[in-house]
């Protein structure tokens, strides 16, 4: 476990000043489709795990305004660099606050936070970490707290048998340090956790099946 954080860490890392330019364009439609759904609103306190560089941290924090604050958390120094530089200049800056670890577990107390946010993150955990992250959320989410999630996911039976689906489950099987994600079951993986279902909204990307998911 230490030896894949430490991988994945050193990897995003090293991409971290090419990362929009390789994979934003894509991720950008389903990312915005997520906080649509997560719907943060004035003072509330929202936290976002997983923030790369930094692209839905400045319109959350839009959200909540002055009375409100974000937290986020990452694996890469790099991409905490880059958020950091992003968001610098932003008006709402001060009430953004990043830092750098492996969850689980999540470094917060229990019940402080009103939303939790998670784009193209879950998915690249292991499986057995899933559900350990998902009982963190909901440990550090208040009372009717809810928890929206943009992840690759299992497609319909036309689309696993699609070629680039097909593809991109060898890479991931066979070359995981390159290709480190994979389609997983987003709405199993919060219900058996005890979350419940609110919404769910499909889409694709790069030909692959896309969930965003707000559970609470």
């Amino acid at each position: 476990m230490a030896q894949d954080v430490e991988a994945a860490r050193a990897f995003y890392t090293r991409i971290s000043r090419v990362y929009d330019a390789l994979a934003d364009r894509d991720e950008h439609r389903a990312r915005e489709l997520g906080l649509s759904l997560l719907d943060a609103r004035p003072g509330e306190r929202v936290l976002e795990i997983g923030f790369g560089t930094g692209s839905s941290l400045i319109p959350i924090a839009e959200s909540v305004g002055v009375s409100g604050a974000v937290a986020g958390i990452d694996v890469s120094p790099g991409m905490r660099d880059v958020a950091e530089e992003r968001v610098r200049s932003a008006v709402v800056a001060a009430s953004i606050q990043l830092s750098v670890g492996a969850v689980p577990p999540l470094p917060f107390g229990d019940a402080v936070f009103d939303a939790v946010f998670m784009a193209f993150t879950l998915e690249l955990l292991p499986d057995d970490t899933i559900p350990i992250v998902l009982r963190e959320v909901r440990r550090t989410l208040r009372a009717h707290g809810r928890i929206a999630v943009v992840s690759m996911a299992l497609g319909t039976e036309e689309q696993r048998h699609r070629l680039a689906e097909r593809v991109y489950v060898w890479m991931h099987c066979h070359f995981p340090h390159i290709v480190d994600c994979r389609p997983i079951d987003v709405e199993r993986q919060l219900t058996d956790v005890g979350f419940t279902l609110l919404r769910t909204e499909r889409l694709e990307i790069w030909g692959l099946a896309v969930v965003a998911a707000l559970a609470t």
